[in-house]
């Protein structure tokens, strides 16, 4: 089940995504984090942040929507409090999502991060589209991709994952900016942007009016999408969106993804990534696969 990712030596593919596993310890009286791959913290800004006010998630027929703001502690109180927790962990590798509302906000989190212990990873979140400034700005401008991703390569001393945006026109393009500019690898997909209507109130359900759908819903454009990035990139890829079942994962892992997160799930069930890590090693063993770094990009053909 072991697989290499981006210079990580992971135990199994399966990781906790951003913004739906906490900072990772509050989980560990629910799911034995030894069990997975990895996990990726919620995103961290330079500063606190509240978020937005409630309501901010609001259930779809096939998932849901999410606005809740990328509230966080900032990233002094998570080096200091978050972080060690989890060194009780140590097979588990800690993936931290960074945030700015500029350029340089991302450089001065990196920066601070570069000096703490347990940190594996960075996943760039350049695609949230549920902030003023920041987040999808960057995801979705190429030139203002090139510029975040080149910067911040050149401060991280640990491996740089760039989360991009669905809320784009071509994704492998988007993909091919980050690889050029020196993305260490790509994640995807974000949730895409999307509303709710009450129609008795004739409000928008969420207090932002606008969020990130998630979900099972997503899951066939998200797969369609890591599949081009695959064809796009050389860059090994985390792919995500609407993932539920081992059946699931295994099809992200043939489209060309390398390991996959798993989020949205989570709320339906907290052990949901556990599980789906004990799935996937079954699926393999029943279907002859000796190795599950095999199936990457292993799709075959309709000929």
């Amino acid at each position: 089940m072991r697989v290499s990712f981006a210079g990580l030596e992971l135990t199994n593919p399966v990781i906790a995504a951003s913004g739906t596993f906490g900072y990772g310890i509050e989980f560990e009286e629910i799911v034995s984090l030894e069990k997975l791959g990895a996990i990726v913290t919620k995103g961290i800004s330079l500063e606190p942040m509240a978020g937005h006010a409630p309501p901010r998630i609001v259930q779809t027929a096939a998932g849901m929507l999410n606005a809740i703001g990328l509230q966080n502690v900032g990233v002094e109180d998570f080096v200091e409090r978050k972080l060690p927790p989890m060194s009780r962990h140590p097979s588990c590798k800690v993936i931290v999502n960074v945030f700015g509302h500029t350029v340089n906000e991302y450089v001065g989190v990196i920066d601070r991060l570069n000096d703490a212990e347990g940190i594996s990873a960075y996943e760039l979140n350049a695609s949230c589209p549920n902030v003023q400034a920041g987040g999808m700005a960057f995801g979705t401008d190429p030139y203002s991709l090139e510029e975040l991703v080149e910067r911040t390569k050149r401060v991280a001393i640990q491996p740089l994952i760039v989360k991009l945006s669905p809320n784009v026109t071509s994704i492998g393009y988007m993909a091919r900016v980050c690889a050029e500019a020196g993305a260490d690898a790509v994640s995807l997909v974000n949730t895409f942007l999307a509303m709710s209507i009450d129609a008795e109130t004739r409000r928008p359900r969420l207090s932002n009016v606008t969020g990130g759908l998630s979900g099972p819903a997503i899951k066939p454009i998200a797969l369609r999408m890591v599949y081009e990035v695959a064809r796009s990139v050389q860059i090994p890829i985390l792919g995500m969106g609407g993932i539920v079942t081992a059946e699931d994962a295994v099809e992200f892992i043939l489209a060309g993804a390398t390991a996959v997160q798993v989020g949205t799930a989570s709320y339906a069930d907290p052990r949901a990534t556990e599980r789906l890590a004990a799935g996937l090693e079954s699926w393999c063993k029943s279907h002859d696969v000796e190795k599950v770094a095999s199936l990457t990009g292993g799709l075959k053909s309709r000929e």
